[in-house]
């Protein structure tokens, strides 16, 4: 069985054999350019410098095109319409933020995990109807 040749292998060919030849048998183990390395982009673009590249807003793109020179009914950036998703919309949670997958049947407020349910239920009824109110789903309470 065939074994390749590593760096330990050219380590014990300089130690027996003269210095010349380790120094080749290492150079035949580790290339003196490696191919995945850039040092010429280092060169090119020092640090803090950009690469040229340069990204447009949407607000960028709209001004640049001039939209309004094209015709009402051929899409772009500005009148671009889309059917109502398929998918039901996401309930978030009204205290945290997260999606809630629970309502509490009490105060009809989504919460996100146990935690916040406990704090839900020790919310005055003003602070409830103030949270409903944001999601205009207010309710008057019992």
């Amino acid at each position: 069985m065939k074994r390749k040749a590593s760096f330990s292998d050219a380590a014990q060919a300089s130690s027996s054999c003269g210095g010349e030849e380790a120094i080749d048998a290492a150079e035949c183990v580790l290339p003196a350019l490696l191919p995945f390395k850039r040092s010429q982009l280092l060169e090119r673009y020092p640090k803090g410098n950009t690469r040229g590249r340069h990204w447009k807003h949407l607000k960028q793109i709209i001004q640049a095109e001039n939209f309004h020179l094209l015709p009402a009914d051929e899409p772009n950036y500005v009148n671009v319409e889309s059917p109502p998703s398929m998918y039901p919309s996401k309930k978030y949670c009204d205290i945290s933020g997260f999606e809630a997958p629970y309502t509490d049947p009490r105060t009809k407020l989504r919460y996100a995990n146990a935690d916040v349910f406990k704090r839900i239920r020790c919310l005055p009824d003003d602070y409830v109807q103030g949270y409903l109110g944001l999601r205009n789903a207010t309710v008057v309470l019992k």
